[in-house]
């Protein structure tokens, strides 16, 4: 990335460039994204930045150009592709400043830091100042590579091997102890071998589930920076979740009910993890609420549209509700729902789970830009709320206005 930044470096301050540019000033508009922040390196009377501009949009890496006061001059194609509303906030990052701040004339340095909003992203960025001989002088260049998913394999795999090895010591455990029986006391008892080989049974398939969550939710949090690119209807997200909810609740007095009407709009999403979320919010019902309520147990599953405001960010959103007439939870449970391995248990049911459904919805709905939101009384039973942001026609706007370079 070094030698990247050197070779555009020396290209700023060629003489081809020195005879086209003469002067350079800068000023503050209002800009929407849908006007390419390329343009902004455009002069007004000739083609230098234009050139500039459409070499820097050729580079394979993500690379921004920062002006003396740290804002954001220019980011090429691949950084508006790869960072999105999310580039300025980069650019202001403490760390990048520090480091903008400790470079000399054409002097180069790296640094490594995390933004935590919306999702954590970890950023690598190979800085260049530009030399004073060249028209540029005070600009600096800037790779800035997303290594998150380098990050997050790495968490990952430390996080496996802790969580694996401390929640399936119990089932394992059970299951050589059992083995240990079979060999000894009940090696010629017939019946107590088949009692003890149906509890290993359960045991082991106990173990396979959480392997497959832990997995799923691995690749879930590999995935959680990059926003979905496929719109998709919300009808198609219900029909699908209707669907494979029904085998779920077959031969039970369960009741699962899909309140109408559902919208016709669409949202930005992974299908098949939406799809997931619902199915983990009704088997979460089915295994709290049909528990207790083992005749008249009710799961409604409903689709709202949103306005801007309220308890929603500001913003048309779709909104997917999973109500349940169980026993409800104790509100002291609500805020740690999604912690991995928190389980609310206790004498109103006997079901046990991983702990890890919720943490894995919380997750795919962060990678969605999107909100979770719980609510219950006991014996009123739990609502379950997932808000997604529409999906609208419009091209998004930068949040902060970026700067415009006038060439003269």
């Amino acid at each position: 990335m070094i030698f990247l930044l050197d070779l555009v470096a020396a290209a700023l301050g060629g003489a081809a460039l020195t005879s086209l540019v003469r002067r350079w000033r800068v000023r503050t508009t209002p800009r929407p994204i849908t006007e390419p922040p390329r343009e902004m390196l455009a002069e007004q009377d000739g083609t230098s930045g234009t050139m500039l501009s459409t070499m820097l949009d050729l580079l394979p890496d993500p690379v921004a150009v920062i002006e003396r006061n740290g804002t954001l001059a220019h980011a090429n194609l691949n950084a508006q592709h790869l960072y999105g509303e999310t580039i300025h906030a980069l650019i202001r990052h403490p760390a990048l400043q520090v480091a903008i701040l400790s470079l000399r004339d054409g002097t180069a340095t790296e640094t490594t830091f995390a933004l935590d909003v919306p999702v954590r992203r970890v950023i690598h960025a190979s800085l260049r100042k530009v030399p004073t001989n060249s028209p540029l002088k005070g600009l600096t260049l800037a790779v800035i590579a997303d290594h998150t998913r380098q990050d997050a394999v790495e968490r990952t795999r430390a996080d496996f091997v802790a969580y694996a090895s401390h929640e399936l010591r119990t089932p394992l455990a059970a299951i050589i102890g059992f083995i240990e029986t079979l060999r000894g006391p009940a090696a010629d008892d017939p019946q107590a071998q088949q009692q003890f080989l149906g509890v290993m049974a359960a045991q082991g398939a106990r173990m396979q589930r959480l392997i497959d969550r832990l997995l799923y939710l691995s690749r879930v949090q590999v995935l959680e920076h990059q926003r979905p690119r496929d719109v998709v209807e919300v009808e198609t997200i219900i029909e699908r979740t209707m669907a494979e909810a029904a085998a779920l609740i077959r031969n039970t007095n369960i009741t699962l009910r899909l309140l109408p009407p559902v919208p016709d709009v669409q949202v930005r999403a992974d299908a098949d993890q939406m799809v997931q979320v619902l199915i983990n919010l009704i088997e979460n019902a089915i295994k709290y609420a049909g528990s207790v309520r083992t005749e008249d147990c009710v799961i409604d599953v409903s689709i709202l549209t949103s306005a801007p405001g309220g308890v929603w960010p500001a913003r048309d959103g779709v909104e997917f509700t999973v109500a349940d007439n169980g026993p409800g939870i104790a509100a002291q449970h609500l805020p740690r729902l999604t912690e991995r391995f928190y389980r609310v248990e206790g004498k109103s049911t006997k079901q046990t789970g991983s702990g890890l459904g919720l943490s894995i919805v919380k997750h795919i709905v962060d990678r969605h830009a999107g909100k979770l939101m719980f609510s219950s009384k006991l014996g009123e039973g739990v609502t379950c709320r997932v808000w997604l942001p529409q999906e609208i026609n419009e091209p998004p706007r930068y949040e902060t206005p970026p700067t415009q370079i006038d060439w003269q």
